[in-house]
């Protein structure tokens, strides 16, 4: 009964984007962004994800000539972009979130009576999951970079895990940062980064308490 009821039997739809896009387009996003899930998960850092025609009918029941036509029209919305590569060559896809996201604000700012904001901000948050304490351990000793796992998390807990102005959306990628950071063995002052100071002044308060 669990594994039918899981968040991963089901493809969680936006009503709104559907009414947008098309019934089938919004399926279509809904998985490429499970999907796309996956592959963060797994340390992917450029957005490009691959998936192919049986998986996706396997997962959504849309058939070759649907998944065509609605990857036709979510390229003229700017939504996704796709490329083959490989050998042989597999389907490529690139979400744009920005524009997912606009389009979404669009719909609110029409009527905002029937947008749940409440969907809206979860859409925005998929993208990121804030890692626990063992996965970042797990992460780091497989770099072997010793890093202070509890001062990673401690630090990014207290920036809201904001990176500048932006939501994280690779903790792993803020791993490899500090790994630069320690690895650095003369810096100029005028080529300090930003996230480099943060870092720098949280660990010498860290080191007064």
């Amino acid at each position: 009964m669990k594994h039918l009821l899981s968040s991963s039997a089901f493809i969680i739809l936006n009503k709104n984007l559907a009414r947008k896009l098309g019934l089938y387009e919004a399926i279509l996003l809904a998985d490429l962004i499970s999907k796309e899930e996956y592959f963060i998960a797994n340390g992917m850092t450029d957005n490009w994800f691959f998936n192919t025609e049986s998986n996706i009918e396997k997962d959504t029941t849309l058939n070759a000539y649907h998944q065509r036509k609605c990857l036709i029209n979510l390229k003229k919305l700017n939504i996704i972009e796709t490329k083959r590569l490989g050998i042989p060559a597999k389907q490529y896809f690139k979400i744009n979130q920005e524009q997912v996201l606009q389009i979404l604000k669009n719909l609110s700012s029409k009527d905002s009576t029937t947008i749940n904001k409440n969907k809206e901000i979860i859409i925005i948050n998929k993208y990121f999951s804030k890692p626990n304490l063992i996965e970042v351990e797990n992460y780091c000793k497989e770099r072997k970079n010793n890093i202070d796992a509890d001062s990673f998390i401690n630090f990014y807990d207290s920036k809201g895990w904001m990176v500048g102005k932006n939501k994280m959306k690779d903790w792993k990628a803020a791993i490899r940062t500090w790994e630069m950071r320690n690895k650095k063995q003369y810096i100029k002052p005028n080529s300090i980064s930003k996230i480099d100071i943060q870092i720098n002044e949280y660990m010498k308060g860290k080191e007064l308490l």
